[in-house]
């Protein structure tokens, strides 16, 4: 059963001038991993989280760090959950993350569905 569903998209070219501007901000929405990445791939990591934090119905206390983007050896996207993000799934019932990225023409978007056993 879905429990969650969230969508966001990223100007990646306003995204790039947040970054510049305050470059604290990168340091408090990814981890280092994820700071190693390509604008266009952080904008889209940017949009996963956002994506995330509105299927879980955007619960405040949320952090940033807590729900990390990564990839498997096929390039595919998934989310590792920790913390803050990991109890709110617990609390929904959620038993599968599934997540979907994409930037292209200035772009990046993220789709996320939660699915489990409501609680």
């Amino acid at each position: 059963m879905i429990v969650g569903v969230g969508i966001d998209v990223v100007d990646i070219g306003r995204f790039a001038e947040t970054l510049e501007r305050t470059p604290a901000f990168a340091e408090r929405v990814f981890t280092p991993d994820e700071r190693k990445r390509s604008v266009p791939s952080q904008a889209a990591r940017f949009a996963a989280k956002e994506a995330l934090a509105k299927a879980l119905g955007a619960p405040v206390g949320l952090q940033w760090h807590d729900a990390e983007v990564v990839s498997d050896d096929a390039g595919r996207p998934w989310f590792s959950v920790s913390g803050s993000v990991e109890r709110r799934c617990t609390e929904l019932g959620v038993q599968s993350l599934h997540l979907s990225l994409s930037h292209d023409a200035g772009v990046a978007s993220a789709m996320v569905v939660l699915e489990g056993t409501p609680s």
